[in-house]
């Protein structure tokens, strides 16, 4: 099957849904630190499903695997932990600046980092300059990029306008727009570094495409094998952090449903910190693996779309980061993170949405010109 841009851009809105919907079941979660939940999810998301997904589709996985070129997994697993390191900041930016906002700023900066670097570095962008379609395409990564702008001028004027309560009630009592938008900024740079893992391991999907041709089996599923390396050196990142916060804040046997320590309660007995029932325990282990297993289906659709793309897949990551933005921001609406906002803000938010929504038609136009021109 060839290229086809409309179908790649409706896997890619799909991935958007599935990253910006991550969050939702950590909400659900009692009593746990941060380190536990976040170790739970990481191996859900980044060891179990991929290998799984990847050996129901992708005949001979192990042997791709091992046929692969040694630099391209290197690079692959090290692009991949350096992305890691965005992923752990990325959800203290969602803290201070909440699902609309936190999404709308580090994925905007994610996204120019992304798509951009890429070409630069191997020294395509020219050639993509020269092109029609590839104008089209890179006028829709600017257009993305304003979206973002305008959403920030949303959460400036948000900042000024919400009260404590309404914060509260958001579920955003730690909201802060000078510490969210500085850690925002360097989690949006850490976590483009995903794309040159992608990138790196373009060599891994070229022998799995091979497979799957061999067996007669869609060349879909051809980046999932990339996926698996990427995801290691993510996994080893956050796995190494989680364990020195655990043995930090010794959270190890929240794991079995120990009490973690009230300071405000030291030495004595606090009903609110009895260990779990063991029917709250195994919730929230299903809805970390729940939330690990959503977010790995982002870059599932991801892998997805990128083959659908043609020429110019590097505009994959622009069309996947302002997918997220705009589900983001929809979620944002749902669970009222601009109550109390004025018009004006509200005008501000509905106008980067819709910046945001023709930036991936644009690219989507951009590469169907390049497909079919």
């Amino acid at each position: 099957m060839g290229p086809n841009p409309l179908v790649g851009v409706i896997y890619h809105w799909i991935g958007g849904f599935a990253s910006a919907t991550n969050f939702i079941p950590f909400r659900g979660i009692n009593r746990w630190s941060w380190e536990i939940y976040w170790l739970i999810q990481g191996f859900a998301a980044w060891i179990v499903a991929p290998i799984v997904l990847a050996s129901l589709l992708v005949p001979n996985l192990w042997g791709v695997l091992e046929a692969a070129p040694h630099s391209s997994i290197g690079f692959a697993i090290l692009w991949g932990a350096l992305w890691g390191v965005g992923g752990l900041t990325f959800g203290l930016a969602i803290r201070y600046l909440g699902i609309a906002l936190g999404y709308a700023i580090a994925l905007g900066l994610c996204t120019a980092f992304g798509t951009l670097i890429p070409p630069i570095y191997d020294g395509s962008i020219r050639a993509i300059a020269t092109e029609t379609s590839g104008r089209i395409i890179l006028g829709g990564v600017l257009l993305c990029l304003i979206a973002v702008a305008v959403n920030g001028l949303a959460g400036l004027s948000k900042e000024r306008e919400v009260t404590p309560e309404d914060k509260a009630e958001a579920g955003e009592s730690d909201y802060s727009f000078g510490k969210g938008i500085a850690v925002a900024i360097f989690a949006g740079i850490m976590s483009s570094f995903f794309a040159f893992g992608l990138k790196a391991g373009a060599p891994i999907g070229q022998i799995a495409k091979t497979e799957l041709i061999a067996h007669q089996r869609l060349d879909l599923w051809q980046n999932l094998p990339v996926l698996i390396v990427v995801l290691w050196g993510g996994f080893a990142t956050n796995f190494i952090w989680s364990v020195i916060l655990i043995a930090k804040n010794h959270s190890f046997r929240q794991f079995a449903g120990e009490p973690g320590k009230n300071p405000m309660h030291a030495g004595r007995s606090d009903p609110t910190y009895a260990k779990l029932p063991a029917r709250t325990l195994i919730s929230n282990y299903l809805l970390a693996a729940l939330a690990g297993v959503i977010w790995y289906f982002q870059f599932f659709f991801y892998s997805m779309g990128q083959t659908k793309m043609g020429k110019y897949d590097f505009s994959s990551w622009t069309l996947h980061m302002a997918s997220i933005i705009i589900f983001a921001t929809l979620w944002g609406l749902v669970l009222k993170e601009w109550r109390g906002t004025s018009r004006r803000t509200k005008w501000l938010v509905t106008a980067g949405l819709f910046l945001l929504v023709s930036s991936t038609i644009v690219v989507g136009y951009g590469n169907y010109l390049k497909v079919n021109p």
